[in-house]
C-alpha cells in the first residue's frame, strides 16, 4: 500500500507535527478575535449597549466567514495544482498579515469610521488564509497518515484547532491577571494579536521544510489527471460535494456554539463573570482537545459513520434541554459539566470530519473538494452562530437558537445515516 510504505514512519511522524503546528497556529490567530471580543468591541464601533457592541464585532466574525469559500476555491486549486506544502505556506503568511493590522489598527474615536472597515479587512484576510487552510492541512494530514491510523493522526487537524483556541483562551486568563480591566479595553487586548502574527512567521520556516506527501507527487506526474479547478469539482464530483456540505452543516454549527459563542452565552445570558466564563471555557477546551485522538482512534477501530451518528443524536435530543440547564445554573462546576457533556458529544464529528472528507475525493482534486464545500457550509451555519445567537437575544427570543441548533444537526444526522462508511470506500488508499 502506497500510504503506508512511503515515507518512513519517522518521516511521517516529523511531517504531521510539521503541519500540526502550523494548524495551531493559524487558529490561534482566527480565535484570539472571539476570545478578545469582549474587551475590543467597544474600542472599534460607537458607545451602544454591550449586545449592540457584540453583535456589530460578531457580524465581522461571520463576515471572516464570507471569504472563506473564496480562500477554500483559490487555495484549494493552488494545493491541488502547486502541493499541499505550497497551500500551506500561503495560509500562513496572509493569516500574519491579518493579525498584524488587527494589532496595530487605531481606535474608532481615533479615525472614526475607519477602525472597523480595517477590521473588516483584516477578517477578510484571515478568512481567505483560514478557508485555504482547512483543505491543505486536511490533505495533507489525511494523505501522510497511513491507512490503518488515518482517523487517529488525521484528529490532529482538530487538535491542533482547539490547541489554538485553547491557547487564545490561555493568553486572555493570563493578561486578566496581570492587566486591569481598563487596561486591557484600552491596549491591552492588542498583545494577543502581535503575538499571533510574530508565531505565524515563525511556523513560515517550519512549514518551508515539510515533505510532500507521495499521494500529491504521484497525481502530480500523471499526464492524464485533470487539473484541479471548481468546474471540474461541479461536473465530476458534484454528489461527494453536496455530502460535504449537508455533514457539515450541522457539526459546524454545534462546534461554534459550543466553542465561539459559549464564552459569550455564558457571560451575556447565564450572568457569570468573564473570568469565570474564561475559566469554564479554558478547561473544558483542554479535555474537548485531549478527547479528539481518543475518537479518531475509535473511528479506525469501528468506522466513521457510528461516531457521527452518535453526534447527530445526542445535538437533535439534547442540545435544548442543556441550554436551559446552563440558564438557571450559577454554579461554575455545573456549568463547566454541561459544556463538556455538549463538547464531548461534538467530538464525534470534530475528531473525524476532515478525514471523512478526504477520503471521498481523488488526490488530484482533493484539497479543493474539502475545502470549497466545507468552507460554503462553515460561512452558512459556522461563521453566522454567533451572530444569530445574538440577533435573537436582542430579539427577545433567545430559545429560538436553541431549537435551531438542535433541528440542524437533526438534519445531519440523516446524512450521516444515509451515507456510505467511508473508512471502507476511501480514495486515498486508491491514489
Amino acid at each position: 500500500m502506497h500510504a503506508s510504505s512511503s515515507p518512513s514512519s519517522r518521516s511521517r511522524l516529523l511531517s504531521i507535527f510539521g503541519g500540526s503546528a502550523g494548524n495551531l497556529v493559524e487558529w490561534y490567530d482566527w480565535y484570539v478575535y472571539a476570545a478578545f471580543a469582549l474587551y475590543f468591541a467597544p474600542v472599534f464601533f460607537p458607545k451602544e449597549d454591550a449586545t449592540a457592541q457584540l453583535l456589530s464585532a460578531g457580524a465581522i466574525f461571520a463576515i471572516g466567514f464570507l471569504m472563506r469559500p473564496v480562500g477554500a476555491w483559490a487555495m484549494g486549486v493552488y494545493a491541488d495544482r502547486k502541493g499541499r506544502k505550497a497551500g500551506l505556506t500561503a495560509s500562513i503568511l496572509m493569516m500574519s498579515g491579518g493579525s498584524m493590522l488587527i494589532a496595530f489598527t487605531p481606535t474608532y474615536e481615533t479615525i472614526g469610521v475607519g477602525a472597523p472597515i480595517l477590521l473588516v479587512l483584516a477578517r477578510l484576510i484571515q478568512g481567505l488564509s483560514v478557508g485555504g487552510e482547512y483543505g491543505a492541512s486536511a490533505t495533507y494530514l489525511s494523505e501522510m497518515a497511513g491507512s490503518e491510523r488515518r482517523g487517529f493522526w488525521s484528529s490532529f487537524q482538530y487538535v491542533t484547532l482547539i490547541m489554538g483556541q485553547l491557547i487564545a483562551l490561555a493568553v486572555l486568563l493570563i493578561l486578566q491577571q496581570v492587566m486591569s480591566e481598563a487596561a486591557l479595553e484600552s491596549w491591552g487586548w492588542r498583545i494577543p494579536f502581535v503575538i499571533g502574527g510574530m508565531l505565524a512567521l515563525i511556523v513560515l520556516v517550519l512549514r518551508r521544510r515539510l515533505m510532500e506527501t507521495e499521494n500529491y507527487t504521484r497525481a502530480a506526474a500523471r499526464a492524464d489527471a485533470p487539473q484541479s479547478g471548481l468546474f471540474t469539482l461541479i461536473r465530476q464530483h458534484p454528489m461527494q460535494a453536496i455530502l460535504v456540505i449537508a455533514l457539515t452543516a450541522g457539526g459546524t454549527l454545534a462546534f461554534y456554539t459550543y466553542t465561539t459563542y459559549m464564552q459569550k452565552y455564558l457571560v451575556n445570558s447565564a450572568g457569570f463573570s468573564r473570568v469565570t466564563a474564561s475559566t469554564i471555557m479554558a478547561g473544558a477546551l483542554f479535555l474537548f482537545m485531549l478527547a479528539q485522538p481518543l475518537f479518531g482512534a475509535l473511528s479506525d477501530r469501528i468506522g466513521r459513520r457510528p461516531l457521527m451518528i452518535g453526534f447527530g443524536l445526542a445535538g437533535l435530543f439534547g442540545t435544548v434541554p442543556l441550554f436551559r440547564a446552563l440558564e438557571t445554573t450559577h454554579d461554575p462546576m455545573t456549568a463547566f459539566m454541561l459544556v463538556m457533556a455538549a463538547l464531548i458529544a461534538v467530538s464525534g464529528y470534530t475528531s473525524i470530519n476532515a478525514v471523512v472528507k478526504a477520503e471521498l475525493f481523488p488526490a488530484h482534486i482533493r484539497a479543493l473538494g474539502v475545502a470549497l464545500p466545507y468552507a460554503i457550509a462553515n460561512a452558512l451555519f459556522g461563521g453566522s452562530a454567533e451572530y444569530v445567537a445574538l440577533q435573537l437575544k436582542d430579539w427577545g427570543i433567545e430559545s429560538a437558537f436553541y431549537w435551531y441548533v438542535s433541528g440542524m444537526t437533526g438534519l445531519s444526522l440523516i446524512v450521516y445515516v444515509m451515507m456510505s462508511e467511508t473508512r471502507l470506500t476511501s480514495l486515498i488508499d486508491r491514489d
